[in-house]
């Protein structure tokens, strides 16, 4: 079996930096430097998108089209589709998504919220940090090679393109011949008309496509930071597509250097099997024996034929038969080009396959373990707090703030006065005038600023109000629980349990 099969849980594709040792294999210090020989020459490629000489390694990725592609295509399409849809979709007469900064006002799935909805925004963080673990627990990194927008319009509209213009369209890999400075030209001419598309689509998200569309049909004068925001997400987008490329993948994104905490070996990975591969030989053996032996060449013979398909059709350049790497990331195409060899080789496919390391050491599965107990367990908690969150924001908000100064006054020798301001947002679509009273009929409410109490839509005020009673209320405690009632017009309504403070004796 090859050393290969023997490689911890994670790590980075296998490190070709040169090392300086002796001969016999120890550590030489100053005397390699000495000595020219003991020095390790690099491989082909220092890194997988960095050559030998440092200089960078451009990956033009063949093409298999298989079945796991095909369904790659699919969901990449409905993606693209929904992307470009959402701005444009209602809820209730809202969008379905609208983050509009400037306003602070984020609507989501026909629902307004705002800046003080810090509880909600932080259950609805804590939720996709939990599903995201949890989802990489389970199936890998699915997210990164099925629905990462850098992954789809890159291997599924930009990468489409280039193949045109390379004459490789269907192949992938190399073009045979050096593409004319027309094409390029026509190329990158291609390349910015859609990413000034998808910036003012992104752009739609955040300020609506009403806005966007007269913003469209004006002169960039008239709004300069909108325009500005879309050249420079234009300009980002075409430096990403057209130069960064997979390198985003490989350099930028932290999701890969995560593996190793969200992973076990029971997570599902694209994996090759060494036990089945190994050990390699070229070409085809049509007179292998029940032993797993090449009888022409009279040696073992492993499933994988060496035909470094899997290595030329991956989008990031690494060879998935050197154990799971960061640079992975899952697109499966180094599962369709190996299918497609065991095919015509005639042997079973799957040698590179949908598995987990315990699966390839032939280790029985578990469902149940730590991560996929604990993880969905925390995942209903935080989303039912999300939910309690979302479904207690209909309506008006109304938070009540105990005013400075003194804790209580006195209006005379038998009543007390306590001061509050009571925030207010109005959440509907109508403007509206609110009206308080309490539980209690002795306790009454004085409003300082009338004008407060009416709110216009997404309107927020601060409503300073006073609290009056009799002073034996507080007898012998000092303070006394009541309950403020807060009406709109809509018949919404807030009850707020508070506690008014005074003399004790």
């Amino acid at each position: 079996m090859s050393t290969r099969a023997s490689l911890p849980l994670f790590s980075p594709s296998p490190c070709k930096v040169c090392y300086a040792a002796d001969r016999d294999g120890t550590s030489s210090g100053s005397g390699a430097s000495q000595n020219n020989e003991a020095l390790l020459k690099p491989e082909d490629h220092v890194l997988s998108t960095l050559e030998a000489d440092g200089s960078r390694r451009w990956l033009r990725p063949k093409l298999s089209m298989g079945e796991w592609w095909k369904r790659r295509r699919v969901i990449a399409y409905i993606l693209m589709v929904v992307f470009v849809a959402i701005p444009h979709l209602r809820i209730g007469g809202k969008p379905l998504i609208l983050l509009d900064i400037a306003a602070r006002e984020f609507t989501v799935l026909g629902k307004t919220f705002y800046p003080t909805d810090t509880l909600v925004l932080a259950l609805f963080m804590l939720s996709i940090f939990v599903s995201i673990v949890l989802i990489t627990a389970i199936t890998g990194r699915a997210w990164c090679g099925w629905a990462c927008p850098q992954t789809v319009y890159m291997e599924f509209l930009f990468r489409p393109i280039d193949r045109f213009f390379d004459g490789t369209l269907g192949k992938g890999g190399k073009p045979a011949r050096g593409i004319s400075p027309v094409w390029q030209i026509a190329r990158f001419a291609v390349y910015l008309v859609l990413c000034m598309f998808l910036a003012h689509t992104f752009l739609a998200y955040f300020v609506g496509t009403e806005k966007l569309a007269q913003w469209v049909r004006s002169s960039p004068i008239d709004h300069p930071s909108a325009f500005l925001v879309m050249a420079a997400t234009t300009g980002l987008m075409l430096f990403d597509f057209l130069f960064f490329r997979e390198q985003l993948c490989l350099i930028a994104c932290p999701y890969g250097r995560f593996q190793s905490v969200m992973l076990d070996e029971q997570s599902k990975i694209v994996a090759y099997d060494p036990v089945r591969g190994e050990p390699r030989i070229k070409g085809k053996r049509t007179h292998d024996d029940d032993r797993g032996v090449d009888l022409v060449r009279g040696k073992a013979a492993g499933d994988c034929v060496d035909c470094h398909q899997c290595v030329v059709v991956c989008p990031t350049g690494i060879d998935i038969r050197d154990g799971l790497q960061m640079e992975c990331i899952n697109c499966t195409q180094c599962i369709d080009a190996c299918d497609d060899v065991m095919e015509k080789v005639g042997k079973p496919k799957g040698l590179i396959r949908y598995s987990s390391q315990d699966a390839i050491a032939r280790k029985p599965k578990k469902l149940l373990r730590a991560r996929t107990i604990i993880y969905p367990i925390v995942l209903v908690g935080v989303f039912s707090g999300l939910a309690m969150a979302i479904s207690s924001k209909s309506g008006f908000d109304a938070r009540i703030l105990r005013g400075r100064g003194a804790p209580y006054s006195l209006l005379g020798a038998k009543e007390v006065s306590n001061a509050f301001n009571l925030r207010l947002v109005n959440r509907t679509e109508i403007a509206q005038t609110y009206e308080l009273s309490t539980n209690d009929s002795s306790v009454e409410v004085e409003i300082i600023d009338a004008d407060a109490q009416h709110l216009e839509p997404a309107e927020s005020k601060l409503l300073p109000i006073r609290l009056n009673f009799p002073s034996s209320m507080t007898m012998g405690d000092g303070n006394e629980s009541i309950e403020l009632t807060v009406k709109d017009q809509s018949g919404n309504e807030r009850i707020i349990s508070m506690k008014v403070l005074g003399p004790r004796r």
